[in-house]
């Protein structure tokens, strides 16, 4: 089976992923496109989700090793700052953080995740609407129905140009979130 679904928040993506494993389907691949491929199993698995920053190759391998020698299978991450994506079967260590110190670690880079891609769509907003949104010159100077067509026109290309402003306010939501989860974390 394979469905498609995008996610801007990883403690999200990794609900979800854990809910199909609730109905009885383990996910086998993740395109870097938003195709989540699941394989029907009769077994009870758990998901869990990790950022990782950009780790050297050794530090990589040693980073997959851990893991895997506690039984998660690596269904996909690479070393170049990305999520990391463990399954395993359910049993009595279904958590990938076993202590404090990596729990806060984990919130931290949650953080920087959701800032690094919120400043570089933050220079992509600067970028693009430097010249306001619609780019039709004389556009607010046209009368009657030469304006309403220019308009119409262009509306669903400055829908299209809003996108990144859109995800700006996902990522910074998706910072918030992380922080408000550390500061909880820190206080406990």
């Amino acid at each position: 089976m394979k469905k498609f679904k995008m996610f801007f928040n990883i403690v999200e993506e990794e609900k979800w992923l854990n809910d199909q494993l609730q109905q009885g389907y383990r996910c086998t691949k993740i395109s870097n496109s938003g195709i989540y491929t699941f394989e029907k199993v009769s077994k009870d698995y758990v998901v869990r989700l990790d950022y990782q920053d950009f780790l050297p190759k050794e530090k990589f391998i040693e980073y997959k090793t851990m893991y895997e020698d506690f039984g998660w299978s690596h269904i996909k991450g690479a070393r170049f700052g990305a999520i990391q994506y463990w399954q395993k079967e359910a049993g009595d260590q279904n958590e990938i953080f076993s202590d404090r110190q990596s729990i806060s670690h984990y919130y931290k880079r949650l953080m920087r995740y959701s800032l690094s891609l919120g400043l570089t769509l933050l220079v992509i907003c600067f970028y693009l609407y430097n010249n306001g949104i619609y780019l039709t010159e004389g556009l607010w100077e046209m009368k009657g129905k030469l304006f309403w067509l220019a308009f119409l026109f262009e509306t669903p290309f400055v829908l299209f140009r809003l996108i990144p402003l859109f995800l700006l306010f996902t990522f910074g939501l998706g910072f918030f979130k992380a922080y408000r989860q550390y500061a909880a974390f820190k206080e406990n």
